[in-house]
């Protein structure tokens, strides 16, 4: 049999994190609901592919067993995996919006997304080798080893953190209506707490402090919902 989650994880992951889906959800919904063009659809994609992660945390969350270790890990890697992915169609979106669809044409979009999928899925091979380790002697929560941690850290910034902040930013200096600008700060806002929280969840799995994690969960809800939003409101409410 499962064992039993406890109350506090089973609300973390049921509730907060099914809140969360439906909130998901609802903006892939909306932004495709008037139009299906390409601006749209790439936006819609973060949407969609966190929701794949929140899905598949769900399915590998209930899995405490011995001898589901291995399924478990994997699990747990996609549902990264489709959560960290989620920023590429951010990074495919904003350089649209700088160079027009034109110049970022469907090649160079595939081209982008194939590249990071195989950039982002390369962490799997630091699963065989200790790199993220859950199971009984975890309380079934991933610990991060450092090499992974770190490998992990440096591939983020590299090559999604600097990429959004930088045409971010541009993107924002090149407006000249006001009105604009102040929308374009509430997705910076958004940007900025999705960054955070997804910094603080892996630093929370390095560090592996239970009071940390704890206290992290909350702060992590309010972090992905309040970027979400902020990021759908600033942006998402004006390309429809």
């Amino acid at each position: 049999m499962l064992n039993q989650i406890d109350l506090f994880r089973f609300l973390q992951i049921y509730v907060i994190q099914g809140f969360l889906l439906a909130i998901f959800l609802y903006l892939a919904y909306k932004i495709l609901r008037y139009k299906k063009k390409r601006l749209n659809r790439v936006f819609s994609r973060f949407y969609i592919s966190s929701s794949i992660g929140v899905l598949i945390n769900f399915i590998y969350a209930p899995l405490q067993i011995q001898g589901f270790e291995t399924v478990v890990l994997i699990l747990n890697f996609l549902t990264n995996f489709f959560i960290v992915y989620s920023l590429t169609f951010f990074l495919i979106f904003l350089l649209i919006l700088l160079r027009s669809e034109k110049f970022l044409t469907v090649r160079k979009e595939l081209i982008i997304e194939i590249v990071y999928g195989i950039i982002f899925f390369s962490l799997i091979f630091f699963l065989p080798f200790g790199g993220v380790k859950i199971d009984a002697s975890t309380n079934w929560k991933p610990v991060y080893s450092l090499p992974f941690y770190l490998y992990l850290t440096i591939i983020l910034i590299i090559f999604m953190i600097i990429p959004i902040l930088y045409v971010s930013f541009k993107i924002y200096n090149d407006f000249t209506d006001e009105l604009l600008k102040k929308k374009w700060q509430y997705f910076l806002f958004g940007i900025i707490s999705l960054i955070v929280f997804m910094f603080g969840t892996f630093t929370a799995n390095f560090l592996n402090i239970e009071a940390f994690r704890s206290a992290w969960s909350i702060i992590a809800g309010i972090l992905v919902l309040l970027g979400s939003y902020l990021v759908y409101y600033g942006v998402g409410k004006q390309i429809k």
